[in-house]
């Protein structure tokens, strides 16, 4: 099959499938052409709508590809397609960050390290497809963990999850529930010396 035949069969299953297409996907409609000659295709389509300066380009997105519109043209589609308010709070997204850094994790989990209730979150981030529910824990009740899904990918404009930021303020340190709960029992105990110090003072004055 000719280059230029490849390129527009990739084009047109880009333009009607909603959804990233993986390389395998690609491959079973393109009869096992080889995956060099399909990336190789893609790139050459990218190239042609930068080139001919077009409102779209093609993403990597959640594993596969997909026809996505440059984001300069986004005001004028978001008067087209008026939509709900879809932003999200600063409590899910704190929550939807915490799960996506550390999962699978339980509810419990995700409120030792929020220190506030998440159920109402979860809900939420549940509805919205960000988070599915992973399995069970090994732990005492079997509680459910969660982790984020495709459309989380998708909703952030990431190829996979090794692509997420690393944030200074949110470290692996900052997610190890075991040191998290030395160092809650270490300000308990300098907690306790401190009151005891006062005490002690209070006592010599008087």
């Amino acid at each position: 099959m000719e280059k230029g035949m490849i390129k527009k069969i990739i084009e047109a299953l880009f333009f009607v499938s909603e959804k990233p297409i993986t390389l395998e996907n690609l491959r079973q409609a393109l009869d096992g052409l080889d995956d060099t000659e399909i990336t190789g295709a893609i790139e050459e389509l990218r190239e042609d709508y930068t080139r001919e300066g077009h409102s779209f380009n093609i993403a990597e997105l959640a594993g596969g590809y997909q026809i996505v519109t440059n984001p300069e043209f986004a005001p004028w589609i978001g008067k087209l397609f008026k939509q709900e308010e879809s932003r999200l709070s600063n409590p899910a997204l704190e929550t939807l960050a915490i799960i996506a850094y550390k999962q699978p994790l339980t509810r419990s989990e995700i409120e030792k390290i929020r220190g506030v209730n998440v159920e109402g979150v979860l809900k939420t981030l549940l509805e919205k497809n960000l988070i599915r529910i992973r399995g069970r824990k090994d732990a005492p009740g079997k509680p459910i963990a969660y982790g984020t899904t495709d459309e989380f990918l998708k909703h952030f404009g990431l190829k996979g999850l090794e692509q997420l930021p690393l944030l200074k303020e949110f470290s692996e340190h900052d997610l190890d529930f075991e040191k998290e709960d030395k160092k809650i029992e270490i300000d308990i105990k300098k907690d306790e010396e401190v009151d005891k110090d006062v005490s002690g003072q209070h006592s010599t004055q008087d």
